[in-house]
């Protein structure tokens, strides 16, 4: 495999390991520092602020460095300001130390997603994006559930100090295992930006935000549907983050093979309908024991065949400015957490079940198949437009 890979899935391991161990320690965090489920559920929204912020802004800076320089100081940056954060020892101090850890985490993922498909063989551009993003799912698998396990067990404040080390790691994977790359954007921001005037763009990221919106909406809240509305003891809840990771490991690999099966926004679509059944289902199955667990893996597989196809949808649809696009579609994916987060929190913050969370989620990934459609229907109107100028 090539090393240059490597030092990307671990990045990306890292990267998903603060992104969703917060979900984990939720109720450890909230009640470290006495404050409601719902108001923890606002440092997963500050994060994603961030990467919405970082990620066209520092891809914009960036642009001017060769990419595997970019990559190294966006690593550097995540790895610091993640393990301030587990030194954070009040609400105000760990929301703003979230937002700063999050700031890196769209461009490093965006400009990785292109400089992974520049290191690919020619047709294997798929399988070489999911590989970057193994390091996100394995990150569910591994980083999650122990950061978690510490959690409950000794201090949440180790979990980030977990990721802090896996940084460390990644800056010395990207240092010697990088080869030499060209500019992250050879021909000036200005001209990047240019490509913010394509409708089709614009949708693609509507439909990333709306559409995982979905998963989050779920994933967000999946400590206290474990205890709470299934009745299993918090301990469950670090087999079931691994069970969830699994899922994921699983459904990235299956949304590259449906990616290069199909066409990328084919697969999205596929992949959203499922996600609404599932979420429905789950609101019926979740409070049994072995239903719960049995969904948590499917759904954590569901979510993640979107994750290689949209991206490729999104650098299809920013042709000439690919990693300032791929970068935007980070942002959308962190939109995605934090108006899942939040959406979903409204309800429960009323009074309603835990399991309303699902129902919310299922909305939001049916309005994303509704965007899929009007997605495809651009695409087609574009075609033949093209035809017809070329006749």
């Amino acid at each position: 495999m090539n090393k240059g890979l490597v030092a990307l899935a671990i990045g990306g391991f890292g990267i998903g390991m603060t992104e969703f161990v917060i979900m984990g320690i939720l109720p450890d965090v909230a009640t470290a520092l006495d404050i409601s489920i719902p108001q923890a559920g606002h440092f997963i929204s500050a994060y994603a602020l961030g990467v919405v912020i970082g990620a066209p802004l520092l891809t914009g800076i960036g642009g001017k460095w060769p990419a595997h320089k970019t990559l190294l100081f966006l690593m550097l940056w995540f790895t610091v300001f993640n393990s301030l954060s587990a030194f954070a020892n009040s609400y105000h101090l760990l929301l703003i130390s979230r937002f700063l850890s999050g700031l890196p985490h769209g461009a490093f993922f965006g400009i990785g997603a292109v400089v992974a498909s520049k290191l690919a063989k020619p047709g294997k551009e798929a399988r070489a994006i999911a590989t970057m993003f193994t390091g996100l799912t394995l990150a569910n698998v591994i980083g999650v559930p122990l950061g978690t396990y510490f959690g409950h067990n000794f201090s949440w404040n180790v979990a980030f100090m977990l990721v802090g080390i896996v940084g460390i790691c990644a800056i010395l994977g990207i240092k010697f295992w990088m080869p030499e790359l060209p500019k992250s954007s050879p021909d000036g921001i200005v001209k990047d930006f240019k490509v913010l005037k394509k409708l089709e763009l614009w949708m693609v990221i509507l439909l990333t935000t709306i559409g995982t919106g979905g998963f989050f909406a779920w994933y967000s809240y999946i400590a206290p549907l474990i205890t709470d509305v299934a009745g299993h003891p918090e301990t469950v809840v670090s087999y079931a983050m691994i069970l969830a990771g699994l899922g994921m490991v699983t459904g990235n690999f299956i949304g590259a093979k449906l990616a290069e099966n199909f066409s990328p926004i084919y697969a999205v679509l596929i992949a959203l309908i499922l996600m609404v059944i599932a979420l429905v289902s789950n609101t019926y199955l979740a409070h049994d024991k072995v239903g719960v667990l049995v969904m948590t893996f499917l759904i954590g597989t569901i979510a993640f065949c979107l994750s290689t196809p949209v991206q490729m949808a999104v650098i299809n649809s920013a042709k000439g400015s690919e990693m300032l696009g791929s970068s935007l579609n980070q942002s959308a994916f962190n939109m995605g957490n934090a108006s899942g987060a939040y959406l979903a929190g409204l309800p429960i913050a009323a009074g309603y079940a835990y399991t309303s969370a699902d129902l919310v989620g299922a909305g939001m990934a049916s309005a994303g198949i509704v965007i899929t459609f009007i997605v495809i229907y651009i695409r087609k109107k574009n075609k033949k437009a093209i035809t017809t100028a070329h006749t």
